[in-house]
């Protein structure tokens, strides 16, 4: 066996090692500021122009690191905001991170400081691959989105600076009753930008996003379906964020059997659908103040990285547990077939209702178990 080889067998049995979500989540996303130049109208940490004094430093930062760690299966670290990039010690903390054998990714906002110097500085710390948003076809449907008029354009520039640097290219977009007739408009888009991935969030009503319209129930399944049509056709993976009820739908599809996932030459790959990341299982979010929590979505602290090992947060408190357990789940969620593979955003169940065990408010699905006891 080559190296190369190897070396692909190596990342086959790392990412197989994060796929016991009880032990280690297979995405940790860590907000390293909320301090941001836009007024995005999504935007679930309510960002502000000012970094908040109470952010973890250098020092802490990099201890913080250390312990994530010690998961010891090479999760993939998200450094995201607000905009990370207001962060003058990014590079070095990403540096740490990579040294210590997690899988980094990042996610700036597209102001001026995405330029093509950082974006190599980013390379050169290891960043495996760079996020950014785009939410709209067109530039001032986008701009309005973001709050910020030429934000568009420089969404495009920032691209440009990334891959001129070697640097591989995810577009997140927002999903909501605003611009969700934009979404055809972007899928060639995306091939013309030669993004690998296309991670789409549907609206979870928290922060500013809690003034957007979601989509309805069924707005969400038509959606989902279309993305399940689009992922055969395009060549970029497409990603469901904040709607778990898209792997029901993959799993229809392929007549009851999961999906394989995706692999990426950057090494940051998917699992099967079958084995679908969600809030608190496979997924954990730090704060700017150190608050381990499920989701960036979901915020309920299961407690904070001052006072306690996040390692043992994840596995241990009963927050994240009980996450992890579809049994836990109530209404037709809690009776639905397809709990452990779906399991409904919890995230959206605590925004609409304030009970994170609830069902997804935007699923229409009917459990066999709910439509013959008419629940």
């Amino acid at each position: 066996m080559g190296p190369d080889a190897r070396s692909a067998r190596a990342e086959r049995d790392e990412t197989m090692a994060c796929l016991d979500f009880d032990r280690s989540p297979f995405v940790i996303a860590w907000e390293l500021t909320r301090a941001c130049a836009y007024a995005c109208a999504h935007c679930r940490a309510d960002a502000q122009p000012k970094r908040d004094p109470r952010e973890l430093d250098t020092a802490e930062a990099m201890h913080l690191i250390d312990r994530l760690a010690r998961f010891g299966t090479k999760p993939i670290l998200v450094l995201t905001g607000g905009d990370p990039l207001m962060r003058r010690d990014l590079f070095e903390l990403a540096r740490h991170a990579t040294d210590c054998g997690l899988r980094v990714s990042l996610t700036p906002t597209a102001t001026a400081l995405p330029t093509r110097k950082r974006m190599r500085a980013a390379r050169e710390a290891g960043v495996r691959r760079v996020a950014f948003s785009v939410d709209a076809a067109s530039p001032r449907a986008h701009d309005l989105f973001r709050g910020f008029d030429g934000s568009y354009a420089r969404t495009l520039t920032a691209m440009d600076n990334a891959r001129a640097e070697g640097l591989p290219i995810q577009i997140n977009t927002t999903v909501c009753a605003e611009n969700v007739g934009e979404l055809p408009r972007l899928v060639g888009l995306l091939e013309e930008w030669k993004a690998v991935q296309w991670s789409l969030f549907f609206l979870v009503p928290v922060g500013r996003g809690a003034r957007l319209a979601m989509l309805s129930p069924r707005s969400h399944e038509a959606v989902l379906e279309w993305l399940c049509d689009v992922s055969q056709l395009v060549p970029f993976d497409v990603k469901a964020t904040a709607a778990p009820q898209y792997r029901r739908i993959v799993y229809g599809r392929l007549h009851g059997a999961a999906g394989a996932g995706y692999r990426f030459a950057d090494g940051l790959h998917r699992p099967p659908s079958g084995k679908g990341v969600n809030d608190g299982r496979g997924f954990m979010f730090i704060s700017h103040t150190g608050e381990v929590m499920p989701s960036g979505f979901l915020p309920v602290s299961a407690g904070n990285v001052y006072e306690s090992d996040p390692v043992d947060l994840y596995r241990h408190s009963p927050l994240f547990r009980q996450l992890r357990d579809p049994d836990a789940l109530e209404g037709k969620c809690g009776r639905c077939e397809f709990r452990s593979v779906c399991g409904g955003s919890r995230a959206r169940a605590y925004a609409v209702t304030g009970d994170h065990l609830a069902s997804d408010p935007s699923c229409p699905y009917m459990p066999a178990d709910c439509a013959r006891i008419g629940t």
